[in-house]
């Protein structure tokens, strides 16, 4: 059985600003608590597994830090997604599992990445607060999105 919409929050808890993702995951759940919300570390195999069976996805991870902490950036196919990733925390984690279930044809037919870019992921630091108002935000957003009526 397949949902309509899955939504995958990536990151560590642990590494400051890497926790982006799981931010808006957690987040999400409160603002729109009957959506289907997971939290991932960017393992590429678990990410593959929870990307199974949706007929849409969106993907929230960190961007590896750049000059701007808390810049949104949308990403909808994944020939964009490339470039983007080569800037992820994670090491190519997420293009890597996206990758992995086009080929195996277990890919949602619309996937849509947003990365929020980090400022500090060294193990044990705190969130910066221009990641969490950037989570904050995007949660608001998607929350309004998965509120709409489908069309």
């Amino acid at each position: 059985m397949s949902t309509p919409l899955r939504v995958v929050g990536v990151g560590n808890a642990a590494r400051g600003d890497d926790a982006a993702g799981l931010l808006v995951a957690r987040r999400l759940r409160d603002l729109a608590p009957d959506a289907d919300v997971h939290e991932q570390t960017g393992e590429p195999l678990a990410l593959l597994e929870c990307l199974s069976g949706a007929d849409a996805a969106v993907v929230v991870d960190a961007l590896a830090p750049a000059g701007s902490p808390g810049r949104i950036l949308r990403v909808d196919t994944l020939a964009d997604l490339a470039p983007a990733c080569r800037s992820s925390t994670h090491g190519g984690g997420v293009r890597e599992a996206l990758e992995l279930c086009r080929a195996l044809g277990r890919l949602p037919a619309v996937v849509t990445v947003y990365g929020i870019e980090a400022g500090d992921v060294t193990l044990g630091a705190g969130v910066s607060r221009e990641v969490v108002d950037a989570a904050e935000r995007l949660a608001r957003d998607l929350a309004r999105m998965l509120a709409r009526p489908a069309a």
